[in-house]
C-alpha cells in the first residue's frame, strides 16, 4: 500500500517521498537539506530509510545535489545527471528500487530528457508529473486508471497574463515545453482516472498565477462536463511551505 509525503511543491521547491513502508523514495529535491529535514520530521519518515532519490529534470527548483545522499542512491536521466555515475535512467523502462518498481516516462520541458515517473508497489500505484507542456497520447495510454495522481497544475491562463512577466516567458510557460494549466491539466486527468483512483494531488502551482480554488474550480467544471462522479475521488492541492500527505496510511 502506498502513501506519500509531498514536502514541498512549487517553483521555489519540490520534494516528495513515496512509500509503501518497506521501500522509500524521494522524487526531487529543490530544497536545502536543512529544509528538507525539517519538512522530513513531519512525516514517519527518517532520513535513513530512504533508499533512493528520483530527479525528474535538472532545474533548481527540482535538482540540489545533496551530498548527504551516496551517489549509488540518485537516478536520473543522463541529460539530469551529468555524471559518469550514479543510475542512468531511460524514457519507457521500469526500473525496481527494493519493492517498488518505477516506469520512467518523458516529459514535455525546456529542459532535455526531463521525465515524469509511475510507481507501483502490488496493487496500487501513484503518477508524479509535473513541469510538462503537455501530455502524449502514449503516455496517457500508460496513466489510465492509477490510484494516485501527482499531476502538475500550474496556471491560471488570466491570472498568468495579467503578471508582469515578460511577454518571452508568458509564452514558455503557456507553451508546450512550458507548464499544464488547470484546464489542461484537468482535461488530461478527466480521460484517465478510472474505478481505481482514490486521489488527485494538484501540483506546482504558482503562487503569482494560479490560486488552490481556481486549480480546483477548474477540475470540478472538467469532470462535471465530462460527467465524471468524483464522490470517490479526493482532489486537493499541494503546497509550496507546507506538507501535504496522502495515500495509504497518511497522517
Amino acid at each position: 500500500m502506498l502513501s506519500y509525503y509531498i514536502l514541498a511543491s512549487g517553483s521555489s521547491g519540490n520534494a516528495t517521498l513515496v512509500t509503501n513502508g518497506e521501500t522509500t523514495i524521494v522524487i526531487d529535491m529543490g530544497l536545502t537539506l536543512s529544509e528538507f529535514r525539517a519538512r522530513l520530521k513531519q512525516t514517519p519518515i527518517k532520513e535513513e530509510d530512504i533508499n533512493a532519490v528520483l530527479y525528474s529534470h535538472g532545474h533548481g527548483d527540482h535538482y540540489n545535489p545533496l551530498k548527504s545522499i551516496p551517489i549509488n542512491k540518485i537516478y536520473a536521466t543522463k541529460a539530469t545527471l551529468n555524471l559518469t555515475n550514479g543510475n542512468s535512467l531511460e524514457f519507457y523502462k521500469t526500473y525496481k528500487i527494493g519493492t517498488l518498481e518505477i516506469l520512467v516516462l518523458p516529459t514535455s520541458h525546456d529542459y532535455k530528457d526531463s521525465v515524469g515517473f509511475i510507481v507501483t508497489s502490488k496493487e496500487e500505484s501513484l503518477l508524479y508529473m509535473t513541469d510538462t507542456g503537455y501530455i502524449s497520447e502514449y503516455n496517457l495510454s500508460f496513466m489510465k486508471n492509477l490510484t494516485y495522481y501527482i499531476i502538475e497544475s500550474n496556471h491560471d491562463v488570466r491570472m498568468l497574463l495579467a503578471t508582469n512577466r515578460p511577454y518571452e516567458l508568458i509564452m514558455r510557460i503557456m507553451g508546450d515545453e512550458g507548464h499544464l494549466s488547470n484546464e489542461d491539466s484537468a482535461m488530461y486527468m478527466s480521460e484517465v482516472v478510472g474505478d481505481n483512483t482514490k486521489e488527485i494531488v494538484l501540483a506546482h502551482l504558482s503562487e503569482e498565477a494560479n490560486t488552490p480554488s481556481k486549480a480546483l474550480i477548474a477540475y470540478e467544471t472538467m469532470f462535471n462536463q465530462k460527467r465524471i462522479n468524483t464522490k470517490d475521488i479526493k482532489i486537493k492541492c499541494a503546497h509550496q511551505h507546507k506538507v501535504v500527505n496522502g495515500g495509504h496510511n497518511a497522517h
